[in-house]
């Protein structure tokens, strides 16, 4: 095994937190449709999610070298740099999750490293080309591609299903959301557990323990498989419920389509090399799928508060990152104290966590109300009359029976006597 100093021994525990959290993060990306279609038990899907984790992990490593080689320039780079990154992207991680927001662990990650790296060399240590080629254009590309593919897919599904016993069909389709959801679970070892791969190669590289350009070494590998598989299997609820219930109510032919879309999204950008996000790729196939069935919706005051947190991962994390490596460059005593803040951030987190639990027992106990009419909408309603056989419609013509029309009199005739 490389020769490993306390510093770099500190990198590599941090960034094996970071693959754990992640890996809770993005269980929904996986099974929140499962779960939520009835089409597995919560800790049944978990743990089916967990072990396809790990066996994706050892498919490949082209993006791990995206990120150990390409996305900021190796030469300069301080084991510090890497710790600082981690730090950002940790606690941006742990933040959406206590706010049950599907976010980006990708994005944290690479916002976190390329805050740290400006911090650290400035500007001229990212590579802006690789970020805006394999990172940002992914990132807006890839939702998109999903949600079209899945829009298509669930309408024909639909389509094909028209004649069929509606029960025969979903029962159909839950067998095949157990194959899809596998099938993402299995993708999602192949990218993100990789970006840990990346990451403590390019800490190994910082610190001299290994050559520039290596390939991450075995132990890195399994370690880094090992701890997105136990996140996994502990499962981010919070972000569960909402992907699976929060965003759209999903039936069985949607998950299908948007779980298949997502994998095949997914497995594609891996394979060449993109460091794209799941989390973006899978809600885009949710919505998606709730675009393409006849009568579904999609909860946009939902989808408007996940698109902020995207939008603000990158600099989120960008800033934390960079705040972290001015003080962890200041010497020993500055990465104990960056290393005891995200323990004591950590630990308050999850405190603050324990006030509202979620867990397998409760994810999908959660009320999805339509969301409130606008102004325009409840003023037409209020002046437009009921439809013919409604019972407000029936009430208003009784109403109309059961009362006499006033009779018109004579002007001139004296007026009627008062009733006693």
């Amino acid at each position: 095994m490389e020769h490993i100093t306390l510093l770099l021994a500190i990198v590599v525990v941090t960034a094996l937190v970071f693959d754990f959290t992640n890996g809770f993060h993005d269980t929904a990306n996986a099974m929140a449709t499962t779960i939520s279609t009835g089409a597995l038990k919560p800790k049944t899907a978990v743990a089916m999610s967990a072990v396809l984790n790990l066996a994706g992990a050892f498919l490949s490593v082209e993006v791990a070298k995206t990120i150990s080689k390409g996305l900021v320039n190796e030469e300069g780079i301080q084991p510090e740099v890497i710790l600082a990154a981690l730090v950002g992207a940790i606690l941006w991680n742990l933040v959406t999750w206590l706010v049950g927001l599907p976010s980006s662990s990708s994005h944290a990650l690479m916002g976190g490293l390329i805050g740290a790296t400006v911090a650290s060399i400035g500007v001229s240590g990212v590579n802006g080309e690789v970020v805006v080629t394999k990172v940002l254009i992914p990132a807006v590309a890839a939702p998109i591609v999903a949600g079209i593919a899945s829009m298509l897919a669930t309408k024909l599904t639909y389509k094909i299903g028209a004649r069929t016993d509606e029960k025969d069909t979903a029962k159909g389709y839950r067998v095949g959301q157990i194959a899809s959801a596998g099938l993402v679970s299995l993708a999602h070892g192949t990218n993100d557990a990789q970006k840990t791969m990346g990451i403590i190669t390019l800490a190994l590289v910082a610190g001299g323990a290994l050559a520039p350009g290596s390939n991450p070494p075995v132990w890195v590998i399994v370690s880094a498989g090992l701890a997105i598989a136990l996140g996994t299997y502990l499962g981010g609820w919070r972000i569960i419920r909402t992907m699976g219930k929060g965003l759209t109510d999903l039936q069985p032919q949607q998950g299908f389509a948007a779980q298949t879309s997502a994998a095949t999204t997914i497995l594609a950008s891996s394979h060449l090399g993109f460091s794209l996000s799941t989390t973006h790729v899978v809600s885009g196939g949710v919505m998606g799928a709730g675009l393409g069935r006849k009568g579904g919706v999609v909860r946009w005051s939902t989808a408007t508060r996940m698109f902020a947190a995207w939008g603000l991962t990158l600099p989120a994390a960008g800033l934390v990152g960079a705040g972290a490596e001015y003080v962890a460059r200041q010497g020993d005593w500055g990465v104990y104290v960056v290393a005891a803040f995200l323990i004591a951030s950590c630990v308050g987190i999850w405190l603050v966590s324990r006030r509202q639990v979620v867990d397998h027992n409760n994810v999908n106990d959660v009320e999805t109300d339509a969301e409130a009419a606008g102004v325009v909408t409840t003023a037409i309603a209020a002046v437009t009359p009921p439809p013919a056989g409604s019972v407000a419609a029936v009430a208003d013509e009784a109403l109309k029976t059961t009362i006499p029309a006033p009779v018109p009199t004579d002007p001139a005739a004296p007026p009627a006597p008062a009733a006693v």
